[in-house]
């Protein structure tokens, strides 16, 4: 398994120097690193290297690739085609090729969240570096996992309990109308198969995300107020999806103390300073990097759950109590907080109970049972 590492902040350019920096140098520290961006062209600049839709090896333990959405949907929609190959005698979009269709908003995120999943499982990398757009669309597509696991828990079950759902499950002759139609069984589990497949890659997701010591985010920015405050924003963003926050790289030219410069509002995160300099300094530029690693696991968790206490406490870090809304209909108890919705997962002792209160102290939102 891979170390995912990612940045989030508002400069492009900061965010994908800082990237190319920690590739060089985790690779030199004997790390097999690979190096995905859908960014161009800063990185192969950066780089002197153009970068393709294949994994290059650049340097020694070093690979770069470009996930270029419309490669990566040609190749998903050949799998897709494939699959259906195999479960259908009479496949149906077999005359659909995959250099004809458009990429959808959003679709790149997901397209390359899933080439990152491929290129972790490969076991090719022990640290794979995405250079993406480093803002919400970067959450949501580290979210991904947790938001559509929710949607199939919470439709299918609607759908199944549903009078058609139960029609079209239940009823022989819808079943032999499916069967003559698609030339398929219904109800057969080898059918089945690619969606017990998914949803167990959705889960694996869900929990490499939530693991500190699978996927982490740094956050990039400089002095600048408005840039701290985007920043501050993204970290609680982050939260919201369960995905741990390491630090603040400050990028800052001259010799200021800027340390000095950063608000309380980011304690208790580690703040590493990184010279705005020239990239033939890289040796200057990669002593600056702060132990990635180690970091993550010194930072707050997303989530801390005391079951003998009945409590629930949730790190949101850029938030005041007014932009936080708490609702919970049934098992579910959903917290809202700027544009990411979070449905949190409850054990079991707590399931069925109803909340009691909540209180918003020290960045932490604590919900009582």
């Amino acid at each position: 398994m891979s170390l995912i590492l990612t940045f989030l902040g508002a400069t492009s350019t900061h965010r994908i120097k800082i990237a190319v920096t920690a590739a060089k140098l985790l690779s030199g520290q004997g790390k097999r690193v690979l190096l995905a961006g859908n960014v161009e062209p800063t990185m192969s600049m950066l780089l002197n290297f153009s970068v393709g839709c294949d994994p290059q090896e650049i340097a020694i333990n070093l690979h770069v690739v470009y996930l270029q959405a419309s490669v990566l949907l040609e190749r998903s929609w050949n799998d897709i085609k494939q699959l259906e190959s195999e479960y259908l005698k009479t496949p149906l979009l077999k005359e659909v090729y995959g250099q004809e269709l458009a990429v959808l908003p959003g679709m790149d995120s997901a397209l390359a969240l899933n080439a990152i999943r491929q290129y972790d499982e490969s076991g090719n990398y022990d640290v794979i570096i995405y250079c993406g757009y480093g803002d919400s669309r970067t959450i949501r597509m580290f979210g991904m996992p947790d938001f559509i696991s929710w949607y199939w828990r919470r439709f299918h079950q609607l759908f199944v309990n549903s009078d058609i759902g139960k029609i079209l499950t239940e009823a022989p002759i819808i079943q032999t109308l499916i069967n003559n139609l698609f030339n398929f069984n219904w109800m057969d589990n080898n059918f089945v198969h690619p969606i017990d497949q998914t949803i167990s890659f959705l889960e694996k997701g869900k929990e490499a995300v939530a693991d500190p010591k699978r996927v982490v985010a740094f956050l990039v920015s400089t002095p600048e107020i408005l840039e701290l405050a985007a920043c501050r924003y993204l970290w609680g963003s982050s939260q919201q999806i369960n995905l741990t926050v390491g630090g603040l790289i400050l990028v800052t030219s001259g010799n200021m103390d800027a340390k000095n410069m950063i608000p309380g509002e980011f304690s208790p995160l580690a703040v590493s300073v990184f010279p705005d300099r020239s990239t033939s300094d890289w040796q200057i530029l990669m002593d600056s990097l702060p132990d990635f690693e180690a970091q993550a696991l010194e930072a707050p968790k997303p989530i801390e759950i005391n079951v003998c206490e009945r409590k629930v406490s949730l790190f949101l870090p850029g938030f005041e109590k007014k932009q936080i809304k708490l609702t919970q209909h049934g098992p579910e108890v959903t917290v809202e907080a700027g544009d990411q919705r979070r449905n949190i997962s409850l054990p079991s002792s707590l399931i069925g109970r109803s909340v009691t209160g909540a209180k918003f102290q020290h960045n932490y939102l604590i919900i009582s049972f």
